[in-house]
């Protein structure tokens, strides 16, 4: 019950992104404009505000870094596999590639939240802080013989990599915001889940279903159920219990990110079939994250 407690208002709410962005009649730069502000502010104030007040064992944490850091290694490797298999265009595979492991951060936080409340929402904002420059890079390389941007710049700036580091260093030195800054960040985090999942639904795609379904439905598979299980085997193996078990596999089990389309048209790709992976497994998440997560409470 506690599971589906979780689950169905995280599905709701990206429904009611879906739905407003139908309906709602919206100007057509209200969508990218809110999906940089929860970008750039209210998720980067959830994640500092949550690890700076956080009490950080680095040292019972490695091991949850260790598993994520291969599982993301056996997505990336999943993922070129997937050239060869299916010979997909350059400009579809250099975008479909980042399916196999990047994840949607907004639905993670939700769930984390959810299931474990502030010792879960810590555990996998410590866990995306290291793993989101990882997948960051080997998706902007792959993408690199298209794009005119620095590549490092683009990761070195990444508004989410620069909250979390600022939150673990806070923790770690005992630091604090004076309390009228400390209140506002709290704020902007209260704004940044119920946001980003609206924004999730609202970016739902469904160009892109039909061209090249061998390379769509891998990806979908390879990151709601292939990774997921390589997660769940090497968490077993290092001896993974609770929060970071839990957070481990749900990091491995969540669907494609929304970014994975918008940096893939940033950087001239062909962002109609990776926007199609990330509806499919946004849609398909609904059934398989529950079970991930009724396995694991089991």
């Amino acid at each position: 019950m506690s599971v589906a407690l979780t689950i169905a208002p995280i599905f709701m709410l990206i429904l009611l992104g879906a739905s407003m962005r139908r309906w709602f009649r919206l100007s057509d730069d209200f969508w990218p404009q809110l999906d940089k502000l929860i970008y750039y502010l209210f998720f980067p104030a959830l994640l500092f505000s949550t690890l700076s007040h956080f009490v950080i064992d680095i040292a019972a944490a490695t091991p949850m870094l260790m598993v994520a850091t291969l599982f993301m290694c056996a997505g990336i490797v999943l993922g070129l596999i997937a050239k060869p298999l299916f010979h997909a265009p350059a400009k579809v595979y250099s975008a479909t590639f980042q399916s196999a492991f990047r994840f949607n951060s907004y639905v993670g936080l939700a769930i984390a939240g959810g299931l474990h409340g502030s010792q879960g929402l810590a555990a996998i904002g410590l866990l995306m802080g290291f793993m989101v420059p990882l997948a960051n890079v080997a998706s902007v390389l792959m993408l690199a013989r298209h794009s005119e941007s620095h590549w490092l710049k683009e990761i070195l700036l990444n508004p989410l990599i620069l909250a979390t580091s600022g939150g673990i260093a806070f923790s770690l030195f005992g630091l604090s915001l004076p309390a009228v800054l400390n209140t506002t960040m709290k704020l902007l985090s209260q704004a940044s889940l119920p946001l980003g999942l609206i924004a999730v639904g609202s970016g739902l795609r469904i160009q892109g279903l039909h061209g090249y379904p061998g390379t769509l439905w891998y990806g979908v598979i390879v990151k709601l159920l292939f990774l997921p299980a390589i997660a769940w085997g090497l968490a077993s193996g290092f001896a993974l219990d609770g929060v970071y078990f839990h957070t481990a596999v749900l990091l491995a089990a969540l669907p494609i990110s929304t970014v994975s389309y918008v940096l893939a048209k940033r950087m001239g790709a062909e962002g109609d079939t990776i926007a199609a992976q990330v509806m499919l497994s946004t849609l398909l998440s609904a059934i398989t994250l529950p079970l991930w997560l009724l396995l694991m409470t089991h």
